[in-house]
């Protein structure tokens, strides 16, 4: 049977994927609070256990963008999908801060294939014209996963334990590897494509298909640094609210787990919200300001970057609901700003390589989370949260002014420069 706008329902596919990743993901830092006492953890250890999936997820990056690239994203997506759901399964089995750590890293390690598949699949699916839009609606699963798991994981945990509440969110990411598995093909291979969407597809494509670049050309590449700077700066952004939001709510605003779960959502409801609004954007300026596409990405990380401000002045809110009001700005700018980043890294590398050139970029991204997050684990009980809040700002502004000033050179890597 053909389908048509086949693509559509294929970001829908990916979506679902990233949003399990992201609610076993979250997992932790919503259980923070309450593992912190378990484990009579401190501050700087949980940082620690944060550390451990940022370095793992950092290192990676490239590697499983390069292994997806080689073998394959059916397969490959799928079993990456498979380690990720029993990783977060074992921490049912963390006796201390230590073994969660352990098995932190097992699951940042497999959790890395999530965005460079998903970008790998919106390069293969789709036109430079749609990416971004893609890309916001597919981005939009990192933060619904993100904004369900205050809710879901303490419901787990109250009516059972903190350890169920691991199990049930790793065991949900293995019912998707299976779909995955069997319903994914690439537009060439896809029986169920109508001929039309195969041929609008295939008319972005270069008429030969380029070598795939290796990781030394993708590295040495001014394209790749121009990319890379600015998600350097921005990524410290989302680990800081994916890992910190609970326990910040809990230590300075007095908060206890079913206020958190009532209100830690919201800034990943904006971060949905601003996923797509930036995806829709691009298009947008495109149409009706004459914008080819690569500065259209730009126009909107700029404007995601002065939006970010925001959340730097959450150190001067009064009440803890105005800082929820801050953090929701920022959860919608920092999106708006990672989907065009993701999208530029489509756009300037070729379907056969992006897999790997996303991985990179990512792990350049993610590289500042870890580094941040270790200076919140060491900072933090010192000097509070809101000096360390205001850097966020400054790093997207800075992020900002580098892609300005690199702008010329991302060129495009399809066939058309829409």
């Amino acid at each position: 049977m053909r389908v048509k706008h086949l693509r559509w329902w294929i970001v829908a596919l990916i979506s679902c994927g990233t949003i399990l990743n992201y609610l076993a993901r979250n997992s932790l830092g919503v259980l923070a609070p309450e593992l912190k006492g378990a484990f009579d953890m401190t501050t700087q250890q949980y940082s620690y256990v944060v550390g451990a999936f940022q370095l793992a997820y950092t290192v990676m990056q490239p590697v499983c963008g390069y292994i997806v690239d080689r073998i394959g994203l059916q397969l490959g997506f799928a079993l990456f999908a498979v380690v990720w759901s029993v990783a977060n399964m074992l921490h049912a089995l963390a006796g201390g801060w230590t073994g969660l750590a352990f098995f932190r890293g097992i699951l940042g390690m497999s959790e890395a294939a999530a965005i460079p598949s998903g970008m790998k699949a919106i390069a293969e699916w789709f036109p430079a014209r749609e990416r971004s839009v893609a890309t916001g609606w597919f981005n939009v699963g990192t933060s619904l996963g993100a904004m369900i798991a205050p809710p879901i994981v303490i419901a787990v945990s109250l009516a059972a334990n903190w350890r169920v509440a691991f199990v049930v969110t790793g065991g949900l990411g293995l019912i998707w590897a299976a779909a995955w598995y069997v319903l994914y093909r690439s537009p060439a291979q896809h029986k169920a494509i109508t001929p039309e969407e195969a041929a609008y597809i295939a008319a972005d494509r270069p008429p030969v298909a380029p070598r795939r670049a290796s990781a030394r050309e993708i590295l040495t590449a001014p394209r790749f640094w121009a990319i890379a700077i600015p998600r350097f700066l921005a990524e410290p952004a989302w680990q800081t609210f994916s890992f910190w939001i609970p326990l910040y709510l809990a230590t300075e605003r007095g908060m206890d787990l079913k206020q958190i779960a009532l209100f830690a959502w919201l800034p990943f409801l904006a971060a949905d919200l601003g996923g797509v609004a930036g995806g829709y954007l691009s298009p947008f300026l495109m149409r009706y300001a004459g914008m080819r596409f690569i500065p259209s990405r730009v126009t909107g990380i700029c404007l995601g970057a002065v939006l970010m401000i925001a959340p730097g002045c959450i150190g001067l809110a009064a009440s803890p609901y105005l800082a929820i009001a801050l953090f929701c700005v920022g959860g919608f700018a920092h999106q708006m700003i990672s989907v065009l980043i993701n999208t530029l890294s489509a756009d300037v590398f070729a379907p056969e390589e992006v897999g790997t050139a996303n991985g990179f970029v990512g792990q350049a991204g993610w590289l500042g989370g870890l580094l941040f997050s270790l200076a919140i684990g060491q900072l933090a009980d010192h000097i509070g949260y809101g000096p360390l809040f205001a850097c966020l700002s400054a790093f997207d502004l800075i992020g900002a002014a580098v892609l300005i000033l690199m702008i010329g050179k991302l060129t495009p890597a399809t066939a058309k420069a829409v």
